[in-house]
């Protein structure tokens, strides 16, 4: 499987912090994530954090599924996705940080609150990004995904917050060296912001200092399964700052280590 990145959508990426890629999986691979997702709702891993919305629909979430679930494992080591981000990043080794699944069933109308995700994870660096893979027609009746043009080039980290009532994360301590969120729904036309549609197999590719959320899913006939992949390069390392997401601690790494380990595996390059 191989996906050609252009250098166009290197330059995207690099100046506007997202880019869409097409038809990145075909028929049988999006088969494999649906059937694969049925497992996840059927039979949650240990990092389930679903929610029932405050309308009528619901959310399953969960992360770290690659360690557990054979599909999974091969989306993250063993397709397009490692070569996709050494594309763009244009580094010597690629590591696979985490993966992980959001599911908005139908009529599950909460919006996914803007944030950008860097803070939430135990890392420094620049070379961080996520592959948000399609598996269903994504529109914004549905919950696409919207990204705020530029700023990733912000330098601003904003303090990582619940995003629904779930019993596997209750709230986050306070980073001091972090800064809350400007409300940006209620002042959308202050910023640049920007989405597109996807078809099953498109893939969104978004830096992690990216702000970025998602509408619900107002529609009542269609669910929005969308399965994420995230990677690094040759900068990042290890650090466990104050608000980091419990599940992505490592007590084999000291800050400052490289990530290479199997937790946080060399997908590309030596180790």
């Amino acid at each position: 499987m191989s996906y050609g990145v252009t250098q166009s959508d290197i330059d995207t990426f690099t100046q506007d912090g997202v880019v869409r890629l097409r038809g990145v999986f075909d028929k049988e691979w999006q088969d494999r994530i649906a059937d694969a997702i049925e497992d996840d709702i059927r039979e949650p891993g240990p990092f389930f954090h679903g929610y029932e919305s405050e309308g009528e629909g619901s959310f399953h979430g969960n992360l770290r599924i690659w360690e557990t679930h054979p599909t999974f494992r091969d989306v993250c080591l063993s397709s397009c996705l490692p070569a996709i981000a050494q594309s763009f990043f244009g580094s010597r080794k690629i590591n696979l940080l985490y993966d992980q699944l959001f599911v908005k069933e139908s009529a599950m109308t909460q919006r996914t609150r803007w944030h950008n995700d860097q803070p939430y994870w135990p890392i420094r660096g620049w070379q961080v990004l996520s592959i948000w893979i399609a598996l269903d027609e994504t529109t914004h009746e549905s919950g696409r995904l919207e990204f705020i043009r530029g700023s990733h080039r912000w330098d601003r980290w904003f303090q990582p917050e619940v995003f629904g009532k779930t019993v596997a994360i209750k709230r986050y301590p306070r980073n001091p060296d972090f800064e809350d969120i400007p409300d940006i729904e209620a002042d959308r036309q202050s910023y640049d912001i920007i989405s597109w549609d996807l078809d099953p197999g498109d893939v969104y590719v978004f830096h992690a200092m990216t702000v970025h959320g998602a509408g619900g899913n107002t529609l009542s006939d269609r669910r929005r399964r969308g399965y994420t992949v995230r990677y690094t390069g040759d900068d990042v390392v290890y650090n466990a700052h104050i608000a980091t997401s419990q599940p992505l601690l490592y007590d084999a790494l000291n800050d400052g280590d490289p990530l290479d380990s199997d937790r946080y595996p060399v997908i590309i390059g030596a180790s």
